[in-house]
């Protein structure tokens, strides 16, 4: 299958983002198309990954099914009309139009990454004050919280919940809090039985134009969520059934992780695609539909 990096649509272009790309759709929704594009270190590369997009949208959807009883969301419907490209058909969705929150949200149930880098130095992660000799991949006491800042360009920035407080407020906060550790503990309990552990994860919530939140963009993917194959923790390694991949290939290379990108080899590119698929099959119990 030909990867789709770009596309050009007969609508009005919202954001092309570093995937996805929301245009316009029926003057109060937007379709949400989520390309073959992978990015890493904040940097897109020029190669595309066979099924990639169409995989995040379904898993997507098939999270934002089971986790409606925690909180709404944003899917109006994945059938794509027939009037818009039959290529789309699985890798987008329409959806309604909410403003997205002025922070990232990530959950973290495992010490590793930044959280373990930030660790080593302090103790903490994001000013939240764990117990001492803790090892990379350690499970958390409890799951813990940790917004960041959303940049527009380069990267996110750790901040204290006091300071999230400041940008969405404290009743938003603490909603966005209280659901955000329901929603991990929910997607954390389902993955474990399917051989799965979910170390950490993204969250993105938007506000209706009545005040209500409901939950955005993607959930629980292998782009947005840390992932790792239980049965190599329980022998004490830590291996990545996600994007992580490609960053550890990407640590190799003697690149400085800015523009231009390198070339990804066929077989790096192969080897995502195929992780991808894999990790589907994993969370879904059923063939990726090709």
């Amino acid at each position: 299958m030909q990867p789709i990096t770009k596309t050009d649509l007969k609508l009005p272009l919202i954001h092309r983002g570093k995937v996805r790309e929301m245009y316009n759709y029926d003057n109060d929704k937007i379709l949400m198309v989520a390309t073959d594009r992978i990015s890493a270190f904040d940097v897109v590369f020029n190669e595309g990954i066979p099924y990639k997009g169409a995989v995040l949208s379904t898993l997507s959807k098939f999270w934002f099914e089971k986790t409606k009883h925690i909180l709404p969301n944003h899917v109006i419907s994945t059938q794509i009309p027939p009037t818009l490209p039959s290529y789309l058909q699985g890798r987008a969705m329409i959806v309604k139009k909410a403003k997205p929150l002025k922070i990232e949200v990530i959950v973290r149930g495992y010490l590793t990454g930044s959280g373990f880098k930030d660790y080593q130095k302090t103790g903490s992660v994001c000013g939240i004050k764990l117990p001492p000799g803790m090892k990379n991949g350690d499970k958390l006491p409890e799951p813990i919280f940790t917004p960041s800042t959303k940049a527009t360009e380069g990267h996110d920035i750790n901040i204290s919940e006091k300071e999230a407080e400041e940008i969405i407020g404290k009743e938003e906060l603490q909603f966005v809090k209280k659901k955000c550790l329901e929603l991990y503990k929910f997607g954390h309990d389902y993955l474990l039985p399917k051989g799965l552990i979910l170390a950490d994860t993204k969250f993105e919530f938007g506000e209706l134009p009545d005040g209500s939140m409901i939950l955005i963009d993607e959930v629980l993917t292998p782009d947005s969520s840390r992932y790792w194959s239980k049965d190599k923790y329980d022998e004490g390694k830590l291996e990545s059934m996600d994007k992580q991949y490609l960053r550890n290939y990407l640590e190799t290379l003697d690149w400085g992780k800015t523009y231009p990108p390198p070339t990804l080899p066929k077989e790096v590119v192969d080897n995502v695609s195929n992780l991808y698929l894999k990790v589907y099959k994993q969370i879904t119990g059923e063939e990726f539909k090709r």
